[in-house]
């Protein structure tokens, strides 16, 4: 259970000082039992040295994030003007700082590598990028997806995101501290699906030119265990077509269309840019990733955009389908061709 908000301030945060004073002075200890437990493994599987240097790295910067939060709390009148524009311009910035360094210790670590294959864009489609919002509907898989997609969408695409989160992610204190600023909005592990589309709706609705609404319409990670419950459930709704769409889905989970049309439909003016991404999808849990991490991870996507008014107006169930089968071809020949 999440908390109180004065508590996770009074407590939380201070605490990842306290860890990450701790884990510094003792880290010369956790590199010999780091170093002494690799050695049991097979080579592939020696990585503890790295998730050690990210851990520290990740704990340093989370302190960074909270002091830079406090000193805009401070000079924003002890938060009477945190909703302002020049406020919430430098939280955005702060995001932006922290996952680009977040982004650059993983590339000198784990030598990560994202390579995205883009859509040509004429001069003038350049020009009236920043002109619209836009409604980003993204594959759900691997680790750190979302911090990867929202680092591209601030530094390579000058949007400031807008995201649908689950509550538990306010035990982290610096995303508890800056995402609460910013238009977002965290969602119960029991909330209603009417509570999340109403959360939707009212960050959809508020959308200006540079905006960027994130939803992951699967919902979770692929599993072979949830796609046949998702495809199970669809055959009860009475959904016989889309159950068969589904069926035929090799990495994907069936879209849920409800966040993606009540977006739509709260602001019609934005474009719709659908995101495949490849290459640590097989990675689900913890284990995965200390079992199988590569040496080298690489990460391949691509993205494509609808403008607005070539969204359908009718039958855009069968529209998203159309799309997520085009991802889920587009993943299998990327792993086909890959590395």
């Amino acid at each position: 259970m999440l908390p109180p908000r004065i508590l996770r301030r009074l407590i939380l945060a201070p605490l990842v000082l306290v860890l990450t004073v701790a884990v510094i002075l003792t880290l010369p200890l956790w590199l010999v039992v780091i170093t002494a437990v690799s050695l049991r493994l097979p080579p592939p599987q020696r990585r503890g040295a790295r998730f050690l240097w990210f851990g520290v790295a990740w704990l340093v910067l989370e302190c960074g994030v909270l002091a830079a939060c406090l000193g805009l709390w401070v000079a924003s009148g002890l938060g009477g003007r945190l909703r302002r524009d020049e406020f919430q311009e430098r939280h955005y910035g702060l995001i932006r700082w922290f996952l680009g360094k977040v982004y650059g210790a993983a590339v000198v670590i784990f030598q990560l590598s994202v390579t995205v294959e883009e859509p040509v864009l004429t001069s003038d489609e350049q020009a009236a990028r920043l002109t619209r919002p836009v409604i980003v509907l993204a594959r759900h898989a691997g680790p750190g997806d979302s911090f990867l997609l929202v680092h591209h969408l601030l530094a390579r695409y000058g949007r400031q995101p807008r995201i649908v989160m689950k509550a538990a992610l306010q035990f982290d204190p610096s995303l508890d501290v800056l995402i609460n600023r910013l238009p977002n909005a965290f969602v119960p592990r029991k909330v209603s699906e009417s509570g999340i589309l109403a959360e939707i709706r009212r960050l959809a609705a508020g959308m200006d030119a540079d905006d960027a609404l994130v939803i992951f319409p699967e919902g979770g990670n692929f599993t072979p265990r949830r796609k046949r419950a998702a495809v199970q459930r669809l055959e009860e709704r009475g959904l016989s077509a889309e159950a068969k769409r589904a069926d035929n889905l090799d990495h994907l989970l069936p879209p849920r269309p409800g966040g993606a049309i009540a977006a739509i439909e709260a602001c019609p003016a934005a474009d719709v840019i659908f995101v495949a991404h490849t290459g640590l999808d097989h990675l689900i849990t913890i284990g995965d990733v200390w079992r199988q991490l590569p040496v080298r991870a690489q990460i391949t996507a691509k993205w494509w955009r609808v403008p607005a008014d070539e969204v359908p107006k009718e039958d855009r169930i069968s529209w998203l389908y159309d799309q997520w089968e085009a991802i889920d071809e587009w993943i299998t020949s990327t792993k086909r061709v890959g590395p």
